[in-house]
This record gives C-alpha cells, sequence and structure tokens, in this order.
C-alpha cells in the first residue's frame, strides 16, 4: 500500500486496448506479489504462537497462508493502484493501470473479483477466520477508497496498514491453528508489533513524497519533514520491540526475550545511516532493518507457541 490522493490529471487508457482484456502478466504485476510476504510471514508467526499442532490442519494452513498474501494483500494492492492511478500517472507511470496495460476499468474489475474470492475462501476456514477477513477487507478498501480513504491521513493509513498486514495476519494464523480466539498474550504481542509496523509503513512513505506533495497528501514525510517522520519511524519500531521484550520476560519467555533483544540492538545498530540520509537509504533499511524487525516477531512466537 502507499500513500497517494487523486489529482485532476487524466490517466492514459490506450482506445486501442480498451475493448480487450489485461494479460495475465499486467494483472500479476497489479497484485504486486512482493507485497505478499509480510502478511504471509505475520500468519506464519500467529500459527507458531498458538502452539498447536500441524496434524489435521494443513489444509487451513495453505488457505489461511493464501487468504493473507495473494489473496487479501493482493486486493488491497488492487484496490490500492485503481484509486490511486492518478497520481502513480505522476509518481509512476510504468505501473499496469496508468502505463494502459490494465485498460478502462478491469483495475476496479480485478479488485472486486479478488474480494469475493478471498471472502469465499475465508469462508471455508471457518466463522472467526472469515469475520477476521472480512475486516482485512474492508480495511483493504476503506484505505485506498473513498470517502473513507485512512490513507490521506499520514497517521491513520499507516496504523491501519500495520494493524493489518501484521496483527489481523498473526491472529488469522492463531485462530486457523486453534478453532478459537488465541491467548490475551499472543494478542498483545500482536497488537505490540502492529503499532510497531507503523514505523516500517512510514519509512515506505519515504518513495512517494513528490507526489505526495503535488496532490496535497499529508504523509508524514510531507507533514513532519524527511529527518523528523525517518527519526519517529525508528522511535515507533524500537519502542513496539521494548515493550515486547519486556513482556516476554515477565511470563518467562528469557530466551524469545533474548532474541528479540538482538535483533533490536542490530537494528539500532543500522539506525544512523538511515538518518543521516533518509530519503537515501530508506529502502536500504527497510531490507535490513525490517527483516531483523520480522526475525524478532517470529522468535516472539516460537516462545509464546512454547516452541524455545
Amino acid at each position: 500500500m502507499e500513500h497517494s490522493v487523486p489529482s485532476t490529471r487524466t490517466v492514459p487508457t490506450p482506445a486501442s486496448r480498451s475493448g480487450r482484456g489485461p494479460k495475465p502478466a499486467d494483472v500479476l504485476e497489479l497484485l504486486k506479489p512482493i507485497t505478499w510476504f509480510p502478511p504471509m510471514w505475520a500468519f506464519m508467526c500467529g500459527a507458531v504462537s498458538s502452539g498447536a499442532g500441524l496434524e489435521g490442519r494443513w489444509w487451513f494452513v495453505a488457505g489461511g497462508v493464501l487468504l493473507a498474501g495473494p489473496l487479501v494483500c493482493g486486493t488491497s494492492q488492487a484496490v490500492n493502484d485503481w484509486f490511486d492511478r492518478h497520481v502513480d500517472a505522476i509518481n509512476e507511470p510504468h505501473r499496469p493501470i496508468p502505463s494502459g496495460r490494465i485498460p478502462g476499468r478491469w483495475g476496479l474489475y480485478i479488485a472486486i473479483i479478488a474480494s469475493l474470492i478471498s471472502a469465499s475462501v475465508a469462508w471455508l476456514l471457518g466463522p472467526i477466520v472469515f469475520v477476521a477477513g472480512l475486516v482485512g477487507l474492508a480495511f483493504a478498501w476503506g484505505y485506498s477508497a473513498p470517502p473513507l480513504r485512512f490513507k490521506a491521513n499520514g497517521w491513520l493509513g499507516p496504523l491501519v496498514c500495520g494493524l493489518t498486514y501484521e496483527g489481523l495476519s498473526w491472529f488469522t494464523g492463531a485462530t486457523v491453528m486453534l478453532g478459537a480466539m488465541p491467548s490475551v498474550e499472543v494478542i498483545a504481542v500482536l497488537v505490540l508489533y502492529s503499532l510497531g509496523a507503523h514505523g516500517i509503513m512510514v519509512l515506505n512513505d519515504f518513495k512517494a513524497v513528490e507526489g505526495d506533495r503535488q496532490t496535497g497528501l499529508t504523509s508524514l514525510p510531507v507533514v513532519l519533514g524527511v529527518s523528523r517522520a525517518a527519526r519517529l519511524a525508528c522511535l515507533t519500531m524500537a519502542a513496539a520491540q521494548v515493550v515486547v521484550i519486556g513482556l516476554l520476560l515477565a511470563r518467562g519467555y528469557a530466551i524469545s526475550a533474548a532474541v528479540v533483544a538482538l535483533v533490536l540492538a542490530a537494528q539500532i545498530a543500522a539506525m544512523p545511516k538511515l538518518l543521516r540520509d533518509p530519503a537515501k537509504y530508506a529502502p536500504w533499511y527497510n531490507g535490513v532493518g525490517v527483516t531483523l524487525y520480522v526475525l524478532g516477531m517470529l522468535a516472539a512466537a516460537l516462545g509464546l507457541g512454547g516452541h524455545i
């Protein structure tokens, strides 16, 4: 999910293609497979944190991974690109919709079809997962589509992303395994990691600062400035993990707490480079720091599930 708002700029839609459907490769690009990893990883963390065995539940796990990644996350990408097609014509005109490779209203049709498929798969996984899936879809549409358009708010947009990508996916993974609500401990940790992910989503906004300024979007790098937004992102991610460490220690998960502390120390060591030039090094930190962040998620999940 990227932040942007509609403008009056006309989106190129070549008339020569308006009567044809898009190519499968262009549809796949629209759904952005690279973005499926965070919710799929969070789902796996949820499954691990449940402490339940996989015996007899492989079908549910496979269905949950499909739901969290290609379906709900893929749907969110299609919805986002459809409602951001005007600003993408400024920021990234090569994308499938502004380039005309997804012609006419096919972007909207794909988003609707993907939503229906996602809801159907969620229904097959049980009532709690079905409700969680509907919540995820509601956030996917509310994030990008008017009148809600959460992404228009630099504080609320990243929060919705974090809660959906990390928290809801983790919750779904634990629920699929247990067939019931996860423990209070698991819910507390998934909420903390979701709040910390607010910082990850803020870093993601750095690549669209120019387009956001032109279209009046109040992303945090625009509102606070690049340097202050980067410091806030680092503080948000670190503070959430500090609380996770404290919670794990308080509940007797010393090994998990130690691993989370170790990966947090490595993140902190990488932060000065990011802060020297946030616009330049945000993609680098997203590769290094965020990888460490999600490894800490897994360590916490392993402890909560009684695996370490």
